[in-house]
């Protein structure tokens, strides 16, 4: 167990930007699409992963300082705190469990796959450390290892099926074709929004659309572009933490700090789909090869890349509502009974956390709005549920939170991550002695949405999913003709 449990801990030292292009590369080989081609294509997402991590980077700068300051400036005086999503993954790799849990999955994802019952194929391991936190949190409260192990499977089979169930959103409303997002954290609030989005339509007469939505940024004309709507919110972050500035007359610098975090947010908004569009000129030519030769290799195996959920967060409606639920969460953090986490770490993550909200409004600014807000109220709920055994999984791990200078103050710690891993929660709840009846109404709820909205996706996406299998058959056609011909040309010539 040793030699794995550090052969598991190098590979993921490598990082994403290391280690996506490796896997790219032997993925593309394996499926016959040539070592230059592979190696290109596992380059170029490589080189996608750094862009986009230093234009999420910059916005954590940006974003967490003003978050704070204008929490202060709330007094909000909450006993969680939010310290960011990699305490949930530094604990995760740190515990028992990891060692063994990675292979786990592994092996599982391949199962599922021969089996026929999951189409993705999930590569992005750094995000296996939320299946990881669900056995490490179950083992902690049930003091089962193996119940642990098989609460994290139980997950993982869950996420890679919502990852299927909304491969045409991500396809036909964020442009991936053969990509899926097996990203707990997002992925798991898919049910929940579209069954939202079918309560307001029936409760406010609204038809969802691209078109609604595309109509709304026409209306709005020059302040519906990316470029102008990341100005003005970042004039409004700006804004957040400027009372000690005003309060000490200081108008030079309020006025400076305020246009350079609209110069930053406008950049980030512009940047960000660029960047992404990077790392997709590698994935796609992967993507498609790999299904087509699959295609040909096992009919009825049509299957997707799991990817972390960062290739779609730069959609500018999922940017501007993010952002826009900053001050909103701050808010929350204060008036939502129950709630005892306060929001930081994690504030600047935002898009992440909120983007099936507003994927399920179709880019709709107020219903995406409604839906993120109703995500945040949650987050918040679950993230101060899981704070005691988080906390005494972190302190036993020896993690010291970075960047967080008033961390000592708080007995306790969270985040917005972890507080968005509904589905993980749920399987907690199950598994820990007394919170059972919680958890069998929780899954029996999530189940239930699920059940209830299984269908919207390939209805509200029909004539696209339509169009686009007419299309691939048509390319699978020529092909076909082609090789047919070639083979007779051959014939002839012997």
């Amino acid at each position: 167990m040793g030699a794995l449990d550090a052969a598991v801990r190098y590979v993921l030292s490598l990082g994403a930007p290391v280690m996506m292009p490796i896997l790219v590369t032997l993925l593309g080989v394996a499926l016959r699409q040539g070592l230059a081609r592979s190696f290109r294509a596992g380059l170029t997402v490589g080189v996608g992963f750094i862009a986009i991590g230093l234009v999420v980077g910059l916005l954590v700068d940006v974003v967490g300082p003003k978050a704070m300051a204008f929490a202060q400036v709330l007094g909000l005086k909450l006993d969680v705190l939010d310290v960011g999503w990699p305490m949930g993954a530094a604990v995760s790799f740190a515990t028992p469990i990891a060692a063994a849990l990675i292979p786990t999955i592994l092996a599982l994802n391949v199962v599922l796959l021969v089996a026929k019952a999951t189409r993705t194929v999930d590569v992005d391991l750094w995000n296996y450390w939320h299946f990881i936190y669900t056995g490490a949190v179950v083992h902690a409260a049930s003091g089962s290892f193996a119940i642990g192990v098989l609460a994290a499977c139980v997950t993982a089979i869950v996420i890679f099926k919502l990852a299927d169930w909304t491969a045409p959103a991500v396809e036909h409303h964020f442009g991936l074709p053969g990509i899926s997002l097996p990203h707990t954290e997002t992925v798991n609030w898919a049910p929940l929004m579209y069954g939202l989005e079918r309560l307001e339509r029936k409760l406010f007469g609204v038809r969802t659309g691209q078109g609604e939505a595309a109509k709304i940024r026409k209306s709005l004309g020059v302040l519906g572009e990316p470029i102008l709507m990341g100005a003005l919110l970042g004039v409004l972050i700006g804004g957040l933490g400027a009372a000690p500035l005003f309060r000490a007359h200081r108008y030079g610098a309020l006025v400076k700090e305020v246009l350079t975090l609209a110069v930053t947010m406008a950049t980030v908004l512009v940047v960000l789909p660029k960047v992404v569009a990077i790392l997709m000129e590698g994935l796609i030519p992967i993507s498609e090869g790999a299904r087509d030769y699959l295609q040909r290799r096992f009919p009825g195996h049509d299957l997707l890349i799991g990817l972390d959920a960062a290739v779609v967060i730069g959609h500018p409606m999922n940017m501007a509502v993010a952002l826009l639920c900053v001050p909103i969460a701050l808010l929350l953090a204060v008036a939502l009974p129950g709630n005892r986490m306060l929001p930081f770490g994690d504030l600047a993550a935002l898009p992440f956390y909120v983007l099936w909200g507003v994927a399920a409004a179709r880019g709709h600014l107020l219903r995406g709005l409604l839906n993120a807000v109703v995500i945040l109220a949650l987050i918040l709920l679950i993230g101060t549920s899981l704070a005691p055994l988080t906390t005494e999984l972190a302190r036993a791990a020896g993690f010291h939170p970075k960047g967080v200078g008033a961390a000592a103050d708080y007995q306790l710690w969270s985040g917005v991550a972890l507080g968005s891993h509904v589905v993980p929660w749920i399987v907690l709840q199950l598994a820990a002695p007394g919170h059972r009846l919680v958890g069998l109404l929780a899954a029996l709820g999530f189940g239930g949405v699920w059940w209830w909205v299984r269908k919207d996706i390939r209805v509200e996406f029909a004539a696209e999913i339509a169009a686009a299998e007419a299309a691939r058959n048509e390319a699978r056609a020529g092909e076909g003709a082609a090789s047919e011909g070639q083979t007779e040309l051959e014939r002839s010539a012997s």
